[in-house]
């Protein structure tokens, strides 16, 4: 691989003193985004997006669970107003579907729209949030419409929704049009953003940067990446190229490619340029794109759709022909059909035929889904309006920004496996009984609904999937029987204002609040009926006294809503050892996905592994950087290592050695005292005022950005090549002392002098961080030249950051000198053996954290002719924030509890589905789980990752024992036990032999309180010099009692 070569070398730049001592400002016009409340959005949306979103109108009509669920993501988004229409009055049934409602709101018979409007507001202070109750029918003036850019319908008849898509698309430009609808277990969704809509980008990727090893003189020229990183471009792309050496014509121009292979593709004519030479980097360029939609009344006869399960093509357009003949219906009786009324759903199959000759395509009606929508048309499905309204609402975001590849133009999502797998119980099942689940019951069933009460679920996270899984347990009635049903929800964490913009159970009084008890207690707003148990723990090996094999053997099913794999790694290997099932899903930005695991049927969530994320190598990021990322790392790194790290060491060795006359004493004596050596520089060159401070990072500064760099170059100059034959890229000149140039000089110097300060405990004040003031300080600091050492760079990509850096005598005479002198010069008293330990905290701005680390990065980044970051973007990668956004959040939950229903109703393996969704392309795919692999041993005798051997032993129970009674019981011999990562018995492994005699006891050396050990055992394979055969694990009592 070639490395950059550091031929920009700083030196601290500032105006004369004579020149104005201000630096210089950049200006927008731009609308100010709120970074504490949206700053996982904007690493999702961008800001431009963000700035539309924050000026658009936008109107939604229907305020039953699907349009409560639509107007509860765009109001977190951040859009400028939201007009909420709705004409019905509250029922008991909207109980059940509309979260934001109360028993108070159906007593009183309030408007549907109103009554929500108070709650809909509080969620974002920023949303202008207004209510409608007017009715809207074929007579009303439409024009009213003219003010929102986009219009949502939901439960609206589809002759009114014809109308409206008309008026819509006659306006110049036109009004982006949306309508959806949930109808019991079926579920559609429609767009139109007019025949012409330009989308600035369709993927939100971040642009692809490819390594050029070369470019060939040919028409087409054929550019090749670096070895091993394939580019993962498509053909017709924009590739933007520079700092090319050689063919240097091609620096700054843009061209289109065509895919040749992998690792490499074709440009235009380059046989006028230079020959190539080496380096050089091309860069994606994202181009505007043009979708073109059809009005409602086009799409209905020719209808395009997305299609979510493959195993099922056909689906949507079947679908399609089921809505449209619900619509028919509702004219014609204005009514939905009755449930699981057989009268009312022939006359539903009649009209479906009917409709199917209207359409271009004539596909055959199937009987199933005009039947199965018939019987749960009135009924509803709050999961799948969760999902259906997270992608909906995501569909209006774009419509108001042109951000990410809109729909086109029909989504039909449904929970047809649900009905199916039930059989076919009696009427009465279905039937309303005045309660908050009517809707529900009319969909899954009295028995399933009763199932569910009595549900007891252990949710591990609290963050954004856990208050919309809490919202879905609320609807469902989860946990909510007197006898049974409980939910656990656990999360150690307190409520920062950046949760708000996705948590929606959280407002800003609950800042700084705990979030399991906040969301706990607002979740029993949504249904008082639920008993909820709210915990601050973290789910790992120190807990496992509180969420021990009794705790989890209580449970029916255990839901992660967690933000890290090994946390999720652990919460599965509990569910396998003690056969729960477990739902997993996660989001990042606007892709989502879920995992369904069921004992006996599926695998693990750790049966599969991701590879793991490649390291930076250690000479990448000390001296050979060639990307942005490498040099935000290395600026992360200084931070951690100059005001935690060392901290750390510090204080931990003062409390080793209570006083400084004794740590000399120990070193004139010849002791060798761990970390002295760095404790005593640090000790010496402590500062003790402000002035001392900024010196501190002045001479830090020419460290890092003047001397490291000049070191470089005396080690390897310009034309050096290394062992392999791979050189050095030399970089472009120095970038002078441009505005932005001196502002990355000033904003290092402050920020790092105050997190000095911050450290010695060393008072400022805001005239001390001012631009004079700093500068009269560095008019009086003197700088050493650079002298060049004998020190080795180090340039193997494989090799890894020492350990220990070896200490010479010389370096042992200067510690002792500079603690005499510290002594002597009373600077080694009690106040000055400690220092303050920074933690790392992202969304603090006033900390100068990120503020250090975007400097430190960027400066850096101009040595090596990096492309430098903005502060945005450097606190996201430094900050390894997640990007998201409350509508993959709130489809994702959805779809999780959709599966939960039917883990709950113990459905058969082909019911299950996992999901993954990017709402920005869109796409949505359904895939079976992956099914339990059974392990052969021989002789028959197989198990699986959930099959689990059990042993009980007694007090003198050897391991010769163990071993008998597993043959025995299992007509198999072990010949190799192993406990975690200690092997109790190997019988190659010298002494292993006479461990046969021990005991279990002795051998496992259970705490008092273990009832058993998790053991794992191995067989002869069949063939000598073949692997031993694995076996599952084996489950040792230590007394019989003990199960």
């Amino acid at each position: 691989r070639q490395k950059r070569h550091p031929l920009v070398i700083f030196t601290c730049f500032f105006p004369p003193s004579s020149a104005s001592k201000s630096l210089p400002t950049m200006s927008t016009d731009s609308v100010e985004i709120d970074d504490g409340l949206y700053s996982r959005q904007r690493y999702v949306l961008g800001d431009t997006a963000m700035q539309k979103m924050a000026k658009s109108h936008i109107f939604l009509s229907g305020l039953g669970g699907l349009g409560l669920e639509i107007a509860k993501n765009l109001v977190l988004a951040g859009i400028k107003a939201l007009t909420i229409h709705d004409t019905e009055k509250c029922q008991a049934w909207d109980l059940g579907t509309n979260f934001f409602l109360c028993e108070d709101d159906v007593v009183s018979g309030r408007n549907r729209a109103e009554a929500v409007l108070g709650r809909i507001a509080e969620l974002n202070p920023y949303v202008h949030v207004s209510s409608s109750s007017t009715p809207i029918d074929e007579t009303t003036d439409l024009s009213f419409l003219e003010q929102y850019q986009c219009v949502i319908l939901t439960e609206m008849k589809l002759r009114l929704q014809k109308k409206i898509n008309s008026f819509c698309r006659s306006h110049c430009p036109p009004i982006k049009f949306i309508s959806a609808d949930v109808h019991g277990i079926w579920s559609r969704l429609f767009c139109d953003f007019g025949d012409e809509f330009e989308v600035s980008d369709t993927t939100g990727e971040e642009p692809k940067e490819i390594f050029i090893s070369n470019i060939t003189q040919a028409n087409p020229g054929i550019v090749t990446c670096l070895e091993n990183h394939p580019h993962k471009l498509e053909t017709g792309q924009f590739l933007t190229f520079r700092e090319i050496n050689g063919m240097t014509g091609l620096n700054g121009s843009t061209q289109q490619i065509t895919v040749v292979s992998p690792f490499s593709f074709s440009i235009g004519d380059t046989t006028k340029l230079d020959p190539y030479l080496h380096g050089g980097t091309a860069v994606q360029v994202k181009m505007p794109k043009t979708f073109c939609f059809e009005s409602l009344e086009k799409q209905i006869k020719h209808p395009t759709c997305l299609i979510a399960d493959f195993s099922k093509p056909e689906a949507p357009l079947q679908t399609h022909i089921a809505m449209l003949a619900l619509d028919q219906f509702q004219e014609n009786y204005n009514r939905k059909p009755n449930i699981r009324c057989h009268q009312d759903s022939d006359e539903l199959f009649r009209l479906a035929l009917s409709v199917r000759e209207t359409l271009q395509e004539k596909p055959e009606v199937h009987a199933h889904v005009v039947y199965g929508l018939s019987w749960t048309a009135r009924g509803y499905l709050p999961p799948l309006a969760a999902a259906v309204g997270g992608v909906a609402s995501q569909e209006a975001l774009k419509a108001v920004t042109g951000k990410f590849s809109p729909l086109c133009q029909w989504l039909y999502l449904e929970a047809a496996d649900i009905v199916e797998s039930l059989g076919r119980p009696e009427r009465d099942e279905f039937l309303p009984r005045g309660d908050r689940y009517d809707a529900l019951r009319a969909c899954i069933g009295n028995t399933l609904c009763q199932k569910l009460h009595d549900l007891n679920i252990f949710l591990v996270g609290c963050g954004a999937i856990g208050c919309e899984m809490l919202k879905n347990f609320a609807l469902l009635g989860v946990g909510t029987s007197k006898e049974k049903g409980m939910v656990t929800v656990t999360d150690p964490d307190l409520i920062e204002k950046s949760n708000l913009n996705r948590q929606f159970l959280f407002r800003p009084r609950h800042i700084q609040k705990a979030k399991s008890y906040t969301a706990a207690e607002a979740t029993l707003k949504i249904n008082p009926q639920l008993k909820i148990d709210a915990h601050m723990n973290k789910v790992c090996p120190a807990t496992e006294t509180i969420y021990n094999d009794e705790f989890y053997t209580k449970q029916d099913i255990i839901i992660t809503a967690l933000d890290n794999v090994e946390a999720r790694r652990y919460v599965d290997s509990r569910c396998l050892a003690n056969l729960r099932p477990l739902l997993d899903s996660g989001t990042m930005g606007t892709k989502g996905h879920t995992e369904i695991i069921v004992p006996h049927l599926t695998e693990s969530y750790s049966s599969h592994r991701d590879p793991p994320e490649e390291e930076i190598p250690f000479c990448t990021l000390k001296s050979f950087p060639a990307t942005i990322e490498h040099t935000i790392q290395w600026a992360r790194d200084k931070f951690e290592s100059s005001f935690a790290h060392k901290p750390s060491l510090f204080n931990k060795f003062w409390q080793t050695y209570l006083s400084a006359e004794d740590v000399l004493q120990k070193m004139q004596n010849g002791q060798s005292l761990e970390g002295c050596f760095q404790v005593i520089k640090l000790l010496s060159r402590r500062p003790r005022s402000w002035f001392q401070c900024v010196e501190l990072a002045r001479l830090k500064f020419e460290k890092y950005f003047n001397h490291k760099a000049r070191q470089l170059l005396h080690c390897f100059p310009a034309d050096t090549r290394l062992k392999d034959g791979s050189e050095y890229d030399p970089c472009g000149p120095p970038p002078g002392s441009r505005p932005g140039f001196v502002l990355m000089h000033f904003s290092f110097l402050q920020n790092a002098a105050k997190l000095y300060a911050a450290v010695y405990c060393i008072p400022f004040s805001e005239k001390d961080l001012s631009v004079n003031t700093i500068m009269n300080i560095l008019s009086e600091i003197k700088v050493q030249e650079f002298k060049p050492s004998n020190k080795v760079v180090q340039t193997d990509e494989n090799a890894r950051k020492p350990d220990h850096v070896p200490i010479s005598s010389e370096d042992e005479r200067n510690a002792i000198f500079h603690l005499e002198k510290a002594i002597s010069s009373n600077a080694a008293t009690k106040s000055d053996l400690r220092m303050a330990v920074l933690s790392f905290e992202k969304d603090d701005d006033s900390n100068g954290h990120i503020d250090f680390i975007t400097a430190a990065s960027n400066l850096r980044a101009r040595m090596y002719s990096i492309e430098p970051a903005d502060r945005f973007k450097t606190k996201r990668i430094a900050g390894k924030i997640i990007p998201a956004i409350a509508t993959s959040t709130a489809a994702v939950s959805g779809l999780v509890a959709l599966e939960m229903i039917k883990v709950t109703g113990s459905y058969p393996f082909e019911a299950y589905r996992n999901c993954f969704l990017n709402l920005a392309i869109p796409i949505i795919v359904f895939t079976e789980t992956s099914e339990v692999r059974k392990i052969e041993i021989r002789n028959g005798i197989s198990f699986t990752i959930w099959d689990r051997w059990t042993v009980h032993g007694k007090e003198d129970f050897t391991l010769l024992d163990f071993i008998n009674a597993v043959k025995e019981k299992y007509g198999i011999e072990p010949t190799m036990v192993v406990q975690g990562v200690k092997m109790l018995y190997v019988p190659v492994m010298p002494g292993h032999a006479k461990r046969l005699k021990l005991t279990m006891h002795k051998l496992v050396k259970p705490s008092t309180e273990k009832k058993y050990v998790d053991l794992t055992v191995s067989f002869a394979p069949d063939t000598d010099g073949d692997e031993d055969l694995p076996g599952p694990p084996v489950r040792y009592f230590f007394s019989h009692g003990s199960e």
